[in-house]
């Protein structure tokens, strides 16, 4: 907001042909210049860095407006409100496009003054000191932390102020067992400290908070960096693997009987397909490198490998509706033995209830994915071994359609909760 204030000239999304969240963060980088250089002017003026941050005219300026913001200053919540909308609006495109939604959303702007009251309680329960300035801390010394500022000294409030109303808010609206907090690695002394306040608060639910620590994604040019602007903007991304996954199905010519609305459907879950998987089957707790080239070879570890054998499974589903197959029942005999393939992909379709329930207790969905990047591969080798739909061995060839079937569904169900979608013919 300050940024925009001091250079915007009334830009907006609609002015600029930008989107809102990209507006938006250019500003926030445009504003992040402006500090380092307040800071830069007045270490060269003798002072030292610590105390520089703190008076640097850009920080000094944005506590005045958050102070405004706080005493409702009409002007500054209006700016407030228009800036978040356009933020919103585009992080909604973005989401719809992702095929991610959500069931709730909490606003800080709704909790600041809960956490406010939440911090009185804590000086009443001799959690928390107030200093002569005013600000109120935590001393977590004796937990092998430090000592945590909560209220700043003009009575403003500090993320973790929020956070713990955030948290109380949560439990009331849901009474939840286990509340998992999905934030990278970078937060991981944020989320102790949150978690031992709550507990000395002596909140019912402090014992079942638990932060999902991810790592960082890395690109093949380093580390992304929003106050520096180096990052990939995730409709760029999107854009540019819709475009990758059009060129490839084009050039292999199996779009033939689809349609314009048929065939952009499939780009679209090819192209997520790559994206989603390549991020989602490295253990969250990794650091990685996002490579997007590597993401889309469709005879690699990728989300199009797993779609193509899916696709294989819809393809026989297909034929065998031509053919007068037995039904096949538990007392069903298949003509002979059953092979190594039909074996192993046996072996890893029974595995399935116990990734998940291991996938779970580890909050580690790459465990998903990398079980349906196996059992993928162990159906493209049952597929290209014996004749699967073979009229001289009905009940086998029965047998050999309903494993198909059952390898079809659970490939289907364990990248639905990846949130990938399968194509029916790729």
């Amino acid at each position: 907001m300050y940024a925009w204030l001091r250079e915007g000239k009334n830009e907006t999304p609609e002015s600029t042909g930008k989107k809102g969240d990209v507006l938006v963060g250019d500003y926030y980088v445009a504003y992040s210049a402006m500090l380092e250089e307040d800071i830069a002017q007045l270490k060269a003026q003798g002072m030292d860095e610590e105390e520089a941050k703190k008076q640097a005219p850009a920080q000094k300026a944005v506590e005045d407006i958050l102070l405004r913001w706080e005493q409702g200053d009409p002007e500054i919540r209006q700016l407030w409100q228009q800036m978040n909308e356009w933020v919103y609006k585009a992080h909604r495109q973005t989401f719809r496009r992702l095929g991610v939604a959500f069931d709730k959303f909490y606003y800080e702007s709704e909790l600041y003054q809960l956490g406010k009251q939440t911090v009185e309680k804590g000086l009443q329960m001799g959690a928390f000191y107030r200093k002569e300035d005013g600000s109120v801390w935590v001393d977590l010394t004796a937990d092998g932390l430090d000592h945590k500022l909560l209220l700043r000294a003009n009575g403003t409030s500090v993320y973790i102020t929020q956070d713990l109303a955030a948290a109380e808010v949560r439990y009331d609206d849901y009474k939840m067992d286990r509340s998992v907090y999905v934030v990278g690695n970078e937060q991981d002394y944020h989320f102790k400290v949150l978690f031992l306040i709550l507990k000395k608060l002596q909140k019912p639910f402090a014992d079942g908070l638990y932060h999902l620590s991810y790592g960082m994604v890395d690109l093949p040019t380093g580390k992304m960096k929003s106050r520096e602007g180096t990052r990939v903007d995730i409709d760029d991304l999107l854009g540019e693997m819709m475009d990758r996954a059009r060129e490839e199905t084009l050039k292999l010519g199996k779009t033939e009987g689809m349609d314009e609305a048929e065939r952009e459907d499939l780009y679209q879950k090819i192209g997520l397909s790559a994206v989603k998987f390549f991020l989602a089957k490295v253990d969250p707790k990794k650091r990685m490198l996002f490579n997007p080239e590597e993401s889309f070879d469709i005879h690699g570890h990728t989300g199009p490998f797993v779609q193509y054998a899916y696709t294989r499974t819809a393809a026989l589903q297909r034929k065998a509706e031509t053919l007068d197959l037995p039904p096949f029942t538990a007392e069903s005999r298949p003509e002979q033995p059953l092979n190594e393939a039909e074996r192993l992909l046996l072996r890893q379709l029974f595995q399935y209830p116990a990734v998940l329930q291991e996938a779970a207790a580890a909050y580690s969905p790459a465990l998903i994915a990398n079980y349906a990047y196996e059992l993928a591969k162990a159906y493209n080798r049952f597929y290209q071994g014996e004749k699967i739909l073979n009229p001289d061995m009905p009940h086998t060839s029965a047998f050999r359609f309903a494993l198909s079937g059952f390898a079809g569904k659970t490939l289907q169900e364990s990248m639905r909760l990846l949130g990938i979608g399968m194509p029916e013919r790729m």
